[in-house]
């Protein structure tokens, strides 16, 4: 490990084979995505010693495009976390908010933007994961729309859910970032074309006039006063700018925590069920018992969030309380998706505050994994509804950084970017 905050799990220099926009610029990546013969924990025991035999197609862009890996970054486990507490390499610290929380799960990565050890970063997006650390630690996050970026070489924690995307100290950089990793891959089948003319880059020129915006209501009203000051204030700034405000609220939001915890959860026990200790993991001993060689590989291996989350996710679906829980959650999953598709033709761009609450101090937190759940009530929709949103830093409270959250339709980004540049 490495770095003053415990930005890195892992110190590794891959340098970049190609000319191109990201010559002499320095990526962070996050410890969830395939870096071909070097160490890729998910942030878990279980991965410690693993070593992917091939890069992530997001790696393979970045090194192509000139860049330099400068370090594989912490990360909650398995991406389950919004702190990066639950890291079995301990947690990360806030390099704008010394002794909080850096956010999670992509943690690592926007502290070491933040902390200047590494020019950009990539992260991954389930439920704010980008957007999370991005406004805790005061720099600019992008969850894309879900296909527009390969997840080939992502370590799956809720495949319907997830995104890998980019961080940076500034909304262009992080769009140049995307310009480089955006766009279809014939290894994962999700993958499609955006309809954008030139670059994402070009869509900064931060004119607003005649943009409206919408202030998602019922993600504003329950945040910390002091996260609601910092956003009303920049809502005006827009305004000042010649965009429309208008007030809209959906009615599925107060659904939409659960229902995504229902649906990453099942998803969850699903996919990690291949951490056995045979086909991926640390073995659990016990020669001629598979039972409780299964038992202790995964008792050893995982961390009590991750035993949590699949023991609920496993529970959700099984035999008499999958259509209770599970299609329910699928049910309000599309009731989220059609209210998004509504929204949207009353503004261009929707608009809360990224987190409700300013960065926790390191610890405070930890034992209660219900409050750590419900610091993700702004960013989960977003995941449902597989559009595309970005947090851009809009001042601090308290010595801690605050973050405003844009939406936009699916592949949308440049409303996003243009839109994220006039605050910046």
């Amino acid at each position: 490990m490495s770095s003053e905050y415990n930005a890195f799990i892992t110190d590794a220099t891959i340098e970049g084979d190609g000319e191109g926009v990201l010559s002499g610029a320095t990526v962070a990546v996050k410890d969830n995505i395939s870096t071909k013969d070097v160490r890729t924990t998910c942030g878990s025991a279980m991965l410690e010693s693993y070593e992917p035999p091939y890069d992530a197609t997001v790696v393979r862009r970045v090194l192509d495009a000139g860049a330099t890996i400068v370090g594989k970054a912490n990360m909650d486990e398995f991406g389950m976390g919004g702190t990066t507490e639950t890291s079995a390499f301990d947690p990360t610290e806030n390099p704008r908010a010394p002794g909080h929380v850096a956010g999670g799960s992509s943690g690592g990565s926007a502290a070491a933007v933040a902390a200047g050890a590494a020019d950009l970063a990539l992260g991954s997006d389930t439920g704010g994961s980008i957007r999370n650390p991005a406004a805790f630690c005061g720099v600019v996050g992008l969850k894309p729309t879900y296909g527009l970026v390969s997840r080939y070489g992502l370590i799956a924690y809720a495949n319907s859910l997830e995104q890998i995307g980019p961080i940076g100290p500034t909304v262009e950089s992080t769009a140049r970032l995307l310009d480089v990793i955006a766009g279809p891959d014939e290894h994962d089948g999700t993958t499609r074309t955006a309809d954008l003319e030139g670059s994402y880059v070009d869509t900064i020129d931060g004119d607003v006039s005649g943009t409206t915006v919408g202030v998602l209501r019922n993600l504003t009203e329950g945040s910390d006063e002091r996260v609601q000051t910092r956003f009303e204030a920049a809502i005006d700034d827009l305004r000042a700018q010649g965009a429309s405000i208008v007030e809209i609220e959906l009615e599925s939001i107060e659904h939409a925590l659960a229902a995504y915890y229902v649906i990453a959860m099942s998803e969850a026990s699903s996919n990690l069920a291949r951490f056995d200790g045979v086909r991926y993991g640390v073995s659990g001993g016990y020669d001629g018992d598979w039972n409780e060689a299964f038992a202790s590989t995964r008792n050893e291996g995982f961390g009590e969030e991750v035993k949590r989350r699949i023991l609920l996710g496993t529970y959700a679906l099984s035999a008499g309380y999958h259509d209770k829980y599970y299609k329910k959650a699928q049910d309000a999953r599309a009731w989220v998706k059609s209210d998004f598709t509504e929204a949207f033709t009353q503004a261009d761009v929707l608009a809360s505050p990224t987190m409700p609450v300013l960065a926790p101090k390191i610890g405070e937190n930890l034992d209660d994994p219900l409050a750590l759940y419900q610091i993700d009530a702004n960013t989960v929709p977003v995941n449902l509804a597989n559009v595309p949103a970005i947090s851009v830093p809009i001042g601090e409270a308290d010595g801690r950084p605050v973050g405003l959250q844009l939406i936009a339709p699916a592949f949308g980004e440049g409303r996003l970017f243009r839109t994220a540049s006039a605050l910046e």
